[in-house]
């Protein structure tokens, strides 16, 4: 089994491979923690999987889901499972691994996963298609028709700061509210920080 052990400053964080962590998982020794967004999970998730989203992190949740078995926790590439790792390894003393590579690197090494055809976009990348849209027609507008239309390229750029220093997206609040971005039984997020992993 290939695991890697990195120190950190705050805790000691591991790393697994997706096929090592598959192994454990099929074999009931470790339970798959998914800490990407609601979203991002509908689109594809590995089945059986417990989705526990970053940015809301329960580790009272994922530990009394786990028991006595390993917590591997996976994200889209790595990034957000690398920081859920650490929260949960300090919070609770124990080890957790990271899969290396997320959910990516899962279905590239060929294993399986659940696909939803139907799903919407990622949310993120839902906002990021509604402010460049908003940006090139109105910067187009504000240069052949009146250049008060370069408001709305402004206020959508003043948005993006705004997210970005606060973690809080309110258009992505807004599209969350879309009937075609409705998660049964867990909340969309409304974070920008959090859709990049």
């Amino acid at each position: 089994m290939a695991i890697a052990t990195t120190d950190s400053p705050v805790s000691t964080a591991t790393e697994i491979d997706p096929r090592d962590a598959h192994r454990l998982f099929q074999s009931d020794e470790a339970i798959l923690v998914d800490v990407r967004e609601p979203d991002e999970h509908r689109q594809v998730h590995v089945a059986g999987s417990m989705l526990v989203p970053v940015g809301t992190l329960d580790v009272s949740r994922i530990r009394a889901a786990a028991g006595d078995r390993r917590v591997l926790i996976h994200c889209k590439s790595g990034r957000r499972a690398a920081d859920a790792v650490a929260r949960y390894n300090a919070a609770t003393g124990t080890v957790a691994a990271n899969v290396v590579g997320g959910i990516e690197a899962w279905e590239k090494a060929g294993l399986p996963v659940v696909r939803d055809v139907k799903a919407p976009l990622p949310l993120m990348r839902q906002v990021q298609i509604v402010i460049g849209l908003f940006v090139a027609a109105f910067t187009a507008l504000g240069a052949f028709v009146n250049p008060w239309f370069l408001v709305v390229p402004a206020f959508m750029g003043c948005g993006l700061l705004f997210a970005g220093i606060t973690g809080f997206c309110g258009l992505a609040t807004v599209l969350s509210m879309m009937p075609w971005n409705r998660v049964t039984g867990a909340p969309i997020a409304t974070s920008c920080s959090t859709g990049s992993c």
